[in-house]
């Protein structure tokens, strides 16, 4: 058993590190797709949507996808929702919205609450290793006191063996307290996201509604 747990030893603290990356990792991809996807202002959004609205009052779709395929706007996510929006337009305005979120629920939150559960399963995960890698310190600290025999045991090694078992439940705390802040400060952004889009897309969705129920003026002509 003592051989097995030897071996085990070092390799729990690889795999609290590799949590730890991951889930750095994770955290750095997180916040930079937020924000790729997110205007980084309400000045921004309202510009774009005061663009877009003035081509769809002039039923200028093709402008429309020329604004949000645009560098400014092609990787926000209320761009890329417009776009879907008006090439379903014709299919009536509750298929839109409804199309409109299905793609945002799949297309976007999935993908970041996928991301961000793992984030939450590394703090969790990270303090349960560090325990689990200092019972197994220990338990080999003190098989080798109990095999001391007559020569007894060094103290001084004794000492840096339970430092070292208590060293991986530091670690493991030192990758889930940040790492806990860090997925609260997600969830927020996430939340925010949700909301910013919802309502951008809101006011495109009433604008192309009254739109396309208003009679073509180019045909009136």
């Amino acid at each position: 058993m003592n051989v097995i747990l030897h071996f085990t030893e070092p390799a729990i603290y690889g795999v609290q590190i590799l949590a730890g990356l991951y889930g750095t990792f994770l955290v750095i991809l997180l916040i930079r797709t937020i924000r790729q996807k997110k205007f980084a202002t309400s000045e921004q959004a309202d510009q774009f949507l005061d663009e877009v609205r003035e081509k769809l009052y002039q039923k200028d779709f093709d402008g429309i996808a020329e604004i949000c395929d645009s560098p400014e706007y092609w990787g926000k996510t209320t761009a890329q929702l417009v776009l879907v929006a008006v090439a379903n337009r014709d299919r009536g305005p509750a298929k839109v919205r409804q199309l409109v979120a299905d793609k945002f629920e799949r297309g976007v939150l999935t993908d970041l609450r996928h991301k961000h559960a793992w984030v939450a399963t590394v703090c969790r995960a990270a303090p349960l290793l560090g325990l689990l890698g200092t019972v197994t310190s220990m338990v080999l600290a003190f098989a080798r006191l109990g095999s001391g025999g007559k020569e007894g045991i060094d103290p001084g090694k004794l000492a840096g063996d339970l430092s070292l078992a208590l060293q991986a439940t530091m670690l493991g705390l030192w990758i889930a307290v940040p790492m806990t802040l860090f997925g609260a400060m997600i969830g927020v952004r996430i939340g925010r996201l949700q909301d910013s889009v919802q309502d951008q897309m809101g006011e495109f969705l009433h604008d192309l509604e009254v739109v396309m129920r208003s009679p073509d003026q180019h045909r009136a002509a």
